[in-house]
């Protein structure tokens, strides 16, 4: 008998884990955001219509069959079959989270469990500041908090495209499972920031592109340049000059002063606005010249030096011949001895056409060359000349020397003139 029991028994058994394999109720876990709708849906594959049920957390029936049990108006059907039960729940809210449980009633019950998970994005995003207006090289503290929110959210600061790091960061746990989290910056105040907008924004999973800004109001002291209007070149006596002060600051320059440095303005300089004329340039107006701006927040200055020039005097082109029949014209020019210390600018108020000034290095380099030229060659030829071989006759006469009287040796040497034989010397 035992034997049988075991036998009815695992035989029992099999046909439970064949049902079970039959028998496969199947949903998903869902996230939804507060105040939109999830869909809960419990399916069967290979029913044998046994009903199917939905439960609340609480365990309380939302559907069965067709039917729903619970008052709640935000649960509607959505499908019902034989291997289907889907309902809708609308206007969903942070109570809503938890497990509900599929129910299909064969035997023995099978259950499948669905979990929702609300998400509550931040309801609010503020940036808090310590004043409206900085003054450049100030402090500026910023605080941006994302207020009750689930889960906690990701706050990241940018300014421009330009990201920032912030301070630090809080993390607070409110009532109801809410986060509350707070970011600070800290930043020094430039000139270059006014106006430019501080941008917080929050990462979180129920919202994209949460974000506030907040422009920063920056005063700065000003910034000053001098320009020269006209000419355009050398300052050179007699001419006009007209400089240009520019101020740019916040708020705007309240004036513009004008002043020579070390000396009194000249008395034929007038100040037009923002700009100093000089009428007619010497050399007395030689120095410099200082534009000051002020605001409220402080002031700047800028310098100009001025150098005045000679007029230039340019004579006509001389002409000298050289020892061959060709004749080369070499222009030059002639200036003061006080016009010495003018850098070499092409002028153009001296005309179109450029004189060229002759280069002494080139004429003595050519005349070293010339000389040595000529001492070599004065060299080589008396080289020459002493080792050069001289050649002539001498006619002696032959027998002379045998002669017994001076008469006997001049008739011998006339007498042998013809058969002399040529002698040679050599002059060393």
């Amino acid at each position: 008998m035992s034997v049988f029991a075991e036998v009815d028994t695992m035989s029992s058994a099999a046909m439970t884990v064949l049902f079970w394999e039959h028998q496969n109720l199947v949903t998903e876990d869902i996230t939804v955001v507060e105040g939109e709708v999830a869909i809960i849906s419990c399916r069967v594959k290979n029913n044998d219509d046994s009903v199917i049920q939905l439960l609340n957390p609480n365990r309380q029936t939302i559907y069965f069959r067709d039917v729903r049990p619970l008052k709640d108006s935000r649960f509607q059907l959505v499908n019902f079959s034989s291997n289907e039960l889907r309902v809708s729940l609308s206007n969903v809210t942070l109570e809503d989270e938890g497990r509900y449980l599929c129910q299909l009633y064969t035997d023995p019950p099978q259950e499948a469990f669905t979990t929702i998970t609300v998400l509550v994005p931040p309801h609010n995003l503020v940036i808090d500041v310590q004043k409206d207006t900085y003054v450049e090289g100030e402090e500026v503290e910023m605080n941006c908090t994302a207020l009750a929110s689930k889960p906690a959210g990701t706050i990241r600061w940018f300014q421009g495209n330009k990201a920032l790091t912030a301070v630090k960061t809080d993390v607070e746990y409110m009532e109801e499972r809410m986060f509350r989290v707070r970011s600070q910056l800290v930043l020094t105040a430039k000139r270059e920031d006014d106006g430019i907008p501080i941008v917080c924004l929050v990462d979180h999973p129920a919202v994209k592109d949460l974000q506030t800004q907040q422009y920063l109001d920056v005063q700065y002291k000003p910034m000053v340049s001098v320009s020269v209007k006209y000419p355009q070149g050398l300052t050179r006596e007699g001419e006009t000059l007209e400089l240009v002060c520019s101020a740019t600051g916040k708020p705007r320059p309240e004036s513009i002063l004008w002043q020579r440095v070390d000396d009194d303005l000249p008395e034929h300089v007038l100040i037009l606005g923002d700009n100093l004329l000089f009428g007619n340039l010497n050399k007395t107006d030689n120095g410099t010249y200082r534009c000051e701006a002020s605001n409220s927040v402080g002031s700047a200055s800028a310098d100009y030096t001025l150098f005045v020039y000679d007029h230039p005097t340019t004579l006509p082109p001389p002409t000298t011949t050289t020892t061959t029949t060709t004749t080369t014209t070499t222009p030059f020019i002639i200036t003061d001895a006080s016009a010495t210390t003018e850098p070499a600018v092409h002028d153009t108020w001296a005309g179109d056409e450029t004189p060229l000034v002759v280069d002494h290095a080139v004429i003595g380099g050519v005349v070293a060359v010339v000389v040595f030229a000529m001492l070599c060659l004065l060299i080589i030829l008396g080289r020459y000349f002493a080792r050069h071989k001289g050649t002539y006759f001498t006619h002696e006469a032959k027998g002379a020397d045998d002669a017994a009287d001076a008469d006997t040796a001049i008739i011998n040497a006339e007498g042998g003139q013809n058969s002399c034989e040529e002698k040679k010397e050599y002059f060393i």
